[in-house]
């Protein structure tokens, strides 16, 4: 093989790999991944009846990702190659990738692994072609078009059917068949493009489908509520399409980087500034973001995470009553999460931002009849309280360095009060086993024990919490059966690559209590010099107002990771002042003779 280039003591060969261990999927291998294993089946119904509900990349082990890092691909870190006594090891190909399916058919959930199958009794999440078959399934069922007769609707174009996945509340809902209890709403008639269904809900149809064979297995008609009457303030449309007029005040907005953007993004592999990482996407979790480091002068890029992303999505609503009880929706694990929103700050800092919007989950009301879970948002409509939950799990890895052990701590605040004294003190103790608790306002560190900064503390990087809430349901809630990961902000354990899901893998119709996070703990592994990774979780109680409808205004959430002694100092000293401030300062020394200095905490970062 021909070397290209030299570095000291160290041969540089030309790469033979045209793609990271990390890159997702490309469509051709999805394609030819699906096509061997249909190919693989026993029968040609066996063949027909497959669906394929993930085609997902397997990730490598840590070692791996390490190694094409540090010869194969950006940032191309030669100096950590594993070394021997000869010399360092020059390897002249990455293991080859693996990748991962599930699949159902009509008798049975298969979950391939390569070429290697199994069957399990467990139900993987539903796709957006099923919810369209179990619609149609739903509007042929002669039993539910006399339902809709009896309610005054004889145009099955007007009627939505919304397939909400049963959850696990008794034997009934065993993952033996894969159910799903859909929710009922009626469009008005009208000429608008964005007609909101949503508006009408169908109280009082009970209805039951098996998604493997798409039939309707039960079906109920069990009490006639009047379907509410038209909201003229249903739509978010244009002005003249809702009987209103737009505002004509609002000027346009433009923002224009002529010298181009600061960041660059090669394949998957992004650099803005400072930072580097690298960025995924899977169906379940949506955006992914890998190997996040930070290159500081001298010292090099130093890692702060291996892995960022958010696990899981839950949404308990709190009506006791008919269909809202079952809405406790696990965003991730039953439909695939995928709208999540990351953002890096300019002064060291990891920000994690949610955006709640949305229309509002409605039901229907009988004329006169309040309820006192929710909030009466339009006459006949009802809008019962709920929360939403995320879960963010963050595989750190501060300052550890690819081929070593990793030896991280996990430093915990506490607050300490003393009798006679305004201001109260922090502690710091270190977790030295498996951790699950945390209130929603402290803080945990996780440092690295063999690095430091100039003043002798280990280096680390901080979990600040945002607002915050815990669980309005009491112990007994059914949805706690497979959201025990809610009842506390924060747990902490040792890497394993088999723990990636606070609710286990299949959270869908999982009648195992307490799988995922709130049995790892129960393991006991030590957090002492270690792979941390940290599973914070948090959520935000909505009571839903007037000014929620017809769709939510935006509302965040979300948690910093914020370096803590990472530094020697702030690492946004370098950044100069943007060319706006510059252009004030000319002009006050033109006006006044004086230049005035550019408040601190005013640098602008250059995106």
């Amino acid at each position: 093989m021909a070397i290209n280039r030299m570095l000291p003591g160290i041969p540089i060969m030309l790469r033979p790999q045209t793609r990271h261990p990390l890159d997702p999927l490309s469509a051709a291998e999805i394609s030819v991944a699906v096509a061997t294993v249909r190919a693989a089946g026993a029968t040609p119904e066996v063949r027909d009846s497959m669906r394929f509900v993930e085609v997902v990349l397997l990730e490598p082990d840590k070692h791996v990702v390490g190694l094409a890092d540090a010869y194969f691909f950006p940032p191309f870190q030669p100096s950590l190659l594993p070394r021997t006594k000869g010399g360092p090891i020059i390897p002249t190909k990455l293991p080859q990738g693996e990748l991962g399916l599930l699949c159902t058919t009509k008798s049975l959930m298969r979950q391939a692994h390569g070429l290697l199958s199994c069957q399990k009794c467990m139900q993987p999440l539903e796709d957006a072609v099923e919810y369209a078959e179990c619609e149609a399934v739903v509007k042929d069922f002669p039993p539910f078009r006399e339902a809709m007769k009896k309610r005054g609707i004889e145009d099955m174009d007007l009627v939505m059917v919304d397939a909400w996945c049963v959850g696990y509340h008794s034997d009934a809902d065993a993952p033996s068949q894969r159910l799903a209890k859909p929710l009922i709403f009626c469009r008005t008639e009208s000429d608008c493009p964005m007609e909101n269904g949503y508006a009408r809900p169908v109280e009082g149809i009970y209805v039951l489908v098996d998604m493997q064979n798409m039939v309707v297995v039960e079906f109920e008609d069990r009490k006639l509520v009047p379907l509410p009457p038209a909201d003229p303030l249903r739509n978010y449309t244009p002005g003249e399409t809702r009987g209103g007029v737009d505002r004509s005040d609002v000027k346009p907005l433009q923002i224009l980087q002529p010298e181009g953007p600061s960041f660059r993004v090669n394949g998957y592999f992004v650099e803005w500034q400072k930072w580097n990482f690298r960025i995924g996407f899977t169906p379940r979790e949506g955006l992914v973001i890998y190997s996040v480091a930070y290159v500081d002068g001298s010292r090099g890029r130093r890692p702060v995470a291996h892995r960022l992303s958010f696990v899981e999505m839950v949404v308990p609503y709190g009506d006791p009553n008919d269909p809202h009880y079952r809405k406790n929706a696990f965003d991730a694990g039953e439909d695939g999460l995928g709208k999540n929103a990351h953002s890096l700050k300019k002064d060291g800092k990891i920000e994690a931002e949610v955006k709640l919007t949305g229309i509002l989950s409605l039901g229907a009301l009988q004329p006169g009849e309040v309820r006192k879970y929710g909030t009466v948002i339009a006459p006949g409509l009802y809008a019962p309280v709920h929360q939403h939950f995320f879960v963010a799990r963050m595989d750190m890895a501060v300052d550890c360095k690819p081929g070593e052990t990793y030896n991280q701590v996990v430093e915990l605040d506490v607050k300490v009060e003393k009798p006679g004294i305004i201001m109260s003190t922090a502690m710091h103790f270190m977790l030295k086993r498996h951790f699950s608790g945390l209130n929603c306002k402290q803080c945990v560190t996780v440092r690295n024990t063999r690095t430091v900064n100039r003043t002798g503390q280990l280096t680390g990087y901080k979990l600040v919490p945002g607002s915050n809430c815990l669980p309005l349901a009491g112990s007994e809630a059914k949805f706690f059966r497979r959201a025990a990961f809610l009842k506390h902000n924060l747990w902490v354990t040792p890497y394993a690559q088999d723990e990636m899901f606070p609710g286990g893998e299949f959270p869908n119709q999982n009648p195992r209590v307490g799988e995922g996070l709130a049995t790892w703990v129960k393991k006991n592994r030590s957090l002492e010099e270690t792979d941390i990774v940290l599973w914070y979780v948090f959520g935000i109680t909505h009571v839903p107002r007037l000014e929620d409808w017809p769709v939510m205004p935006v509302e965040r959430i979300g948690f910093m990771l914020m370096p803590h002694g990472f530094f020697n100092c702030s690492p946004a000293v370098d950044v100069p002042p943007s060319a706006c401030e510059l252009e004030a300062k000319d002009n006050d020394v033109k006006d006044n003779g004086v230049a005035k200095p550019i408040p601190n905490g005013l640098l602008a970062a250059k995106l």
